[in-house]
């Protein structure tokens, strides 16, 4: 098995829902663990999602897997299917009354 594991998101903090992107994915690559390390939350009831958004041509994209809602500090892994795409990013999303998460993102592409 081969692995490629990079991170996507260094950790900081966040306040305003944003993308980036995980560039085009080898076609020899058939799985995706994205780890998040949320180390601080703040706000009236800040609440943040994670989804991973695959593309055939890098610049339309489309909803993959999404992680649960995090409203608090801790950790989430979100695996993607064998339909991990040509191209991926991270989407994530932030809401409540001035939230604040301070969070990193590891990518680990899987092949056999």
């Amino acid at each position: 098995m081969t692995i490629r594991t990079f991170t996507a998101l260094a950790s900081a903090a966040r306040t305003t829902s944003g993308t980036v992107d995980l560039d085009a994915v080898p076609s020899e690559y058939q799985e995706l663990s994205v780890y998040l390390d949320v180390t601080a939350t703040s706000g009236t009831s800040p609440s943040m999602t994670v989804t991973y958004q695959s593309s055939p041509d890098g610049v339309t994209f489309f909803d993959n897997t999404a992680g649960a809602a995090i409203t608090a500090v801790g950790k989430q892994l979100i695996k993607v299917p064998s339909t991990i795409g040509g191209y991926g990013r991270l989407s994530y999303a932030i809401s409540g009354t001035t939230p604040s998460f301070t969070f990193s993102a590891v990518a680990e592409y899987k092949r056999s």
